[in-house]
């Protein structure tokens, strides 16, 4: 008699974790299929909110359609919530993709002659480039954009000054930060 009772013990148990698992699964395949679908949505051209708690493909695919529509200011927040989920592959690749995004605009804006406009997105786009190197020294595409962008805005080591007057010469600036765009080999 115990012996039966030990056996239908364990077989309720087994039962239960059965049952729940299937349950946590299903709910996941669920989840996963909703966030495929809102993803599908977002790369047809369709704008769609996202929660800050969403995972970090969805938030990827976000910030995909809003920095390819120049709206950076929305894009930078998805960008700090991608960053501090843990995922390196997606947080380098939305570094990189809000990069080209930001230096696209730039180029855009250099081609009409507007040239304060440019220099503040390049130098954020090489900001993004270097993080998106950080998390993944070997993104080559990442490297080879950075180039191009410290072509387009040149980083000078800055004057330090301990809070008195520069002198006159060192207050002339020599060069422009922005030499013009690349053309061929340098």
């Amino acid at each position: 008699m115990r012996r039966e009772r030990v056996l239908i013990f364990t077989l309720t148990l087994l039962l239960a974790a059965g049952t729940g698992a299937a349950g946590y699964f299903a709910t996941r395949l669920v989840l996963d299929w909703q966030a495929n679908g809102a993803i599908a949505a977002l790369s047809a051209g369709r704008d769609l909110p996202v929660r800050a708690n969403d995972r970090p493909e969805l938030l990827f695919a976000r910030l995909a359609f809003l920095s390819t529509r120049d709206r950076f200011d929305e894009a930078q927040p998805l960008m700090n919530r991608i960053a501090a989920s843990g995922n390196r592959a997606i947080a380098s690749a939305a570094y990189y993709d809000l990069s080209n995004a930001r230096l696209r605009a730039a180029i855009s804006h250099l081609e009409i002659n507007e040239i304060d406009p440019a220099v503040p997105l390049v130098r954020l786009a090489k900001e993004g480039y270097r993080r998106a190197l950080a998390l993944d020294p070997g993104f080559w595409d990442a490297k080879y954009n950075l180039d191009i962008a410290m072509r387009l805005v040149r980083d000078f080591p800055q004057i330090e000054t301990s809070g008195e007057e520069l002198p006159p010469e060192a207050a002339k600036r020599l060069w422009t930060d922005l030499p013009g765009l690349p053309r061929g080999l340098p």
